[in-house]
């Protein structure tokens, strides 16, 4: 969905609006300092918000908690655009690659979750991507076709196809071939065996780069997209049977190359194809001849998408539009159908680079970095959550780590960590009040990667005392002392059991480190100021070989948890050094999972928004868990389309749990009632117009807060201040690019 400041309600109901007024009231005077240049700061820009938040249930119940708040803008998260995109419809599964070699899998059937990311590369410049059943492969500058080890998350092997940088790649209906289009103006075909790819032939080598490739269904013709041409090859010969020759612009630009970024070829042996020109066109790929012209942009036609019934054509742009074509009677009484274009889209700001055509949704992606899904309304049923536009613009991972006895935040970026120190402020006042800031906050470290790899995970002890990343290739691990000034040293002799990990995290007392590995066993490694020594790995017994996205351990040293994209959840005792007991299994995957300090119960949050609690002692989940399924959710909490990341406690009170999505954070008050499924949010004005006793009734167990927009993290420090790390959209915007000249009205 659109979450501007001027569609705000369009991700929340007006009604829950209401409600988060009804049952919170925020005091929001903020104070702003910003940091100058000298010293360890970043320049202007780097600001806190300190202020205190009460949360106080109407009269006649108890105070919710009163917070410092820390409001933090200064992490500089700034995501990757989108590059390209292959929609697997066997398995729902998306693949999304973005301009700096990352690539990420949403599971469609499961609420749209980004279940794995496979960092980045410098010089892994990736152009196209093409599934094959449940293999992945790659083709980009570099000159190199990659596939994809999904289990590992990294490249599993890679293969120069000698062709210069490849610009696409497809793979014929039966999955046993991958054609790629290659600088040098070869279309290279490879065999698609067991575990690896093979070169088996070029075909018919022309001048000028292959820009775009499809197969036809039957695998015995390959359409190549060229400047001012499409070519028609036989597969099996390689022998061009056929030129298509595309138009170029009229006017000053006639004299201009016409680009075929993107080709179609259908069953009927229909090609459609987008240029550089701002056409689409229409070709009988028997005869060659032209069928239909439609101008669509001045600008450029970047991509094409069909669907799965060859009934529907959609077309990104440069100017951010996508347009929809269909294969339908353009009257009533003609029964020949013919291509006709419907509808348009506009929900990108820049480059539209990336499409995929689901059975019913619309997905795209650019420069703009968000990724949006739009529903065609004539596919799924109106004024429900699979009606809803979709824009996925943060990571459904937590790039933060909190540091909760010392104060220090640490920030994860592809090339680099930041290390933050907080501000303090004089914490005198009453709620609402304005605290003034007495130290401003301070960047500790930069701690620059080793390598080529981008990072994929990091992790800071509670104390602040100890550092740790990874990337696909290695672990590293720093000593951190903070004296008059702060040093950094590095652990130079690691256990070898430490080498690619997807998830780190310290112990609470930072005496251990664990680090998720291969088929979902979890490293034990002792950290000391005299060595780092590997104790145990811990196994499980299901045989899944998913990668554990999810890692924490208990206040008390006792008990591990563990998530896989299987969507199971291990407990492991650290004590004895072996599995305690594993979860139920729920047919959603966890989005982040915490065990309780004062309880030892795991809360587990998942992508269909269900919350569950489950007592690692009694191996069971708990009678509030259970009161909370036979009532059920309600659906203003489940038809939130972001989901929850991370979840923290509140030590003073053991009812207290706090977790947050993008959009809004939350307490459950484990101790209060939950809210009925056909319960009436009143706002405030009518709220105060009841009486009391209608007042207290109205009262139940989830506090909502949305005072603070695009989080990045929330948590709980020592002290009980709430650290509130915030990203707008409007500063990545402003980042951005220019967009191309967009025509407006009356201009």
């Amino acid at each position: 969905m659109n979450h501007s400041n001027k569609s705000i309600c369009n991700y929340y109901p007006l009604h829950f609006i209401q409600a988060v007024v009804r049952t919170v009231d925020v005091m929001t005077y903020v104070h702003e300092s910003t940091t100058g240049s000298k010293g360890n700061n970043v320049g202007p820009g780097v600001s806190q918000l300190v202020f205190k938040i009460v949360w106080r249930q109407r009269r006649g119940t108890s105070i919710m908690g009163e917070f410092k708040v820390h409001r933090v803008r200064f992490f500089d998260y700034m995501p990757s655009a989108i590059r390209t995109m292959a929609f697997n419809s066997q398995t729902e599964r998306l693949a999304v690659a973005r301009a700096d070699g990352a690539v990420e899998i949403f599971n469609f059937n499961d609420n749209f979750f980004q279940e794995k990311v496979i960092p980045g590369q410098d010089g892994r410049a990736t152009e196209a991507l093409c599934w094959v059943g449940h293999r992945l492969f790659s083709a980009g500058l570099n000159g190199e076709i990659t596939e994809y080890d999904l289990e590992n998350l990294r490249p599993q092997y890679t293969v120069d196809a000698y062709g210069g940088p490849i610009w696409t790649i497809s793979s014929n209906s039966q999955g046993t071939q991958l054609a790629v289009g290659c600088e040098d103006g070869t279309v290279k075909i490879f065999a698609i065996l067991e575990e690896r790819i093979q070169f088996q032939r070029n075909l018919n080598r022309h001048k000028g780069r292959i820009i775009s490739l499809c197969w036809h269904p039957s695998s015995a013709q390959i359409a190549a997209g060229m400047t001012d041409m499409i070519t028609i090859f036989d597969a099996e010969t390689g022998h061009a049977t056929r030129r298509l020759l595309v138009d170029r612009a009229m006017g000053a630009s006639k004299n201009k190359e016409v680009v075929v970024w993107s080709v179609g070829y259908l069953s009927d042996h229909t090609i459609i194809s987008g240029d550089s020109a701002g056409k689409v066109q229409i070709w009988n790929g028997l005869t060659g001849t032209l069928v239909r012209t439609y101008l669509v942009t001045k600008w450029d036609v970047l991509v094409l998408s069909v669907s799965k019934d060859e009934s529907s054509v959609i077309a990104g742009t440069s100017e951010g539009t996508v347009i929809q074509f269909q294969f339908i009677s353009s009257t009533v009484d003609q029964h020949d159908k013919e291509w006709v274009r419907t509808r348009t889209f506009r929900n990108h700001s820049h480059d539209v680079s990336a499409l995929a055509h689901t059975d019913t949704a619309v997905v795209s992606g650019g420069m703009d970095t968000q990724l949006v899904v739009r529903p065609l309304l004539d596919k799924v049923e109106k004024n429900t959550q699979e009606s809803a536009l979709r824009k996925i613009a943060f990571p459904h991972r937590s790039l933060v780590g909190c540091a909760k006895k010392a104060g220090l935040l640490l920030f994860q970026f592809p090339d680099h960590l930041e290390l933050w120190k907080l501000g303090e402020s004089e914490g005198h006042g009453k709620p609402g009040d304005r605290l003034p800031v007495k130290r401003k906050p301070e960047k500790l470290i930069e701690l620059k990667r080793k390598g080529e790899d981008h990072i994929c995970c990091s992790a800071l002890s509670a104390c602040g005392g100890w550092l740790a990343y990874s990337t696909v290739s290695s672990v590293r691990l720093y000593r951190i002392q903070y004296n008059n000034t702060i040093s950094i040293n590095k652990v130079s002799k690691l256990p070898k059991e430490l080498r690619s990990v997807h998830q780190l995290c310290f112990s609470s007392d930072s005496s251990k480190l664990f680090a998720s590995s291969c088929q979902s066993s979890v490293i034990v490694v002792a950290v000391s100021q005299q060595e780092c020594r590997y104790l145990h790995t811990l196994k499980h017994k299901t045989g899944s070989r998913q990668p554990v996205h999810l890692l924490c351990a208990s206040d008390d040293g006792k008990w591990l948890a563990t998530a896989n994209t299987d969507c199971e959840i291990h407990i492991y005792n650290l004590h004895k050094m072996k599995l305690h007991c594993m979860v139920p299994v729920y047919n959603s995957c966890p989005t982040t999972i915490a065990i309780h300090p004062v309880t030892n119960n795991l809360i587990s949050v998942h992508a269909d928004q269900q919350i569950f609690e489950f007592s690692l002692v009694q191996k069971e989940y708990t009678q509030w868990s259970r009161r909370l399924q036979t009532q059920g959710l309600l659906s203003l909490w489940l038809e939130r389309d972001t989901p929850i990341t991370h979840i923290t406690f509140n030590p003073k009170n053991p009812d207290h749990i706090i977790l947050h999505d993008t959009y809004m954070f939350c307490i459950i008050d484990q101790s209060l009632p939950f809210p009925e499924l056909n319960a009436v949010l009143w706002n405030q004005m009518i709220l105060k117009s009841l009486p009391v006793s209608q007042r207290i009734g109205q009262s139940h167990a989830f506090k909502i807060c949305k005072s603070f927009q695009h989080l990045m993290c929330v948590s709980l420090l020592e002290d009980l201040s709430l650290v509130v790390v915030e990203r707008p959209l409007l500063d990545i915007m402003s980042q951005l690019p220019a967009p191309v000249r967009q025509k407006k009205f009356a201009t």
